[in-house]
């Protein structure tokens, strides 16, 4: 088992939040980080009549709503490819019973 990293991530005007995480995942929780921060930015300069928990909020929404977009479509595209490896292998099947 790898040893885990402790880094600290600052979100927003949070205090830094220390997290652990694996060398293989320190560089996805530092983009997370960056791109939740430019998020945060335009948002804050966006929508200054709401509180930041609104904005941070309305953040975690928008990240919530792409991992869930993503992952529909890792699905749609594992059944796409299931579907297209039952076709080759009929395909193949008839060819071998064709000779």
């Amino acid at each position: 088992m790898k040893d885990k990293l402790r880094i600290k991530i600052r979100i927003a005007n949070l205090p830094d939040i220390p997290v652990s995480v694996s060398p293989e995942e320190e560089e996805y929780a530092r983009e997370a980080q960056k791109n939740i921060n430019l998020l945060w930015q335009r948002w804050s300069e966006r929508f200054s009549e709401n509180k930041p928990g609104e904005i941070l909020g309305m953040i975690a929404f928008r990240f919530a709503q792409m991992y869930f977009t993503a992952m529909g479509g890792e699905k749609d595209a594992a059944v796409a490819i299931d579907d297209l490896e039952k076709a080759l292998d009929n395909a193949l099947l008839e060819a071998g019973s064709e000779s």
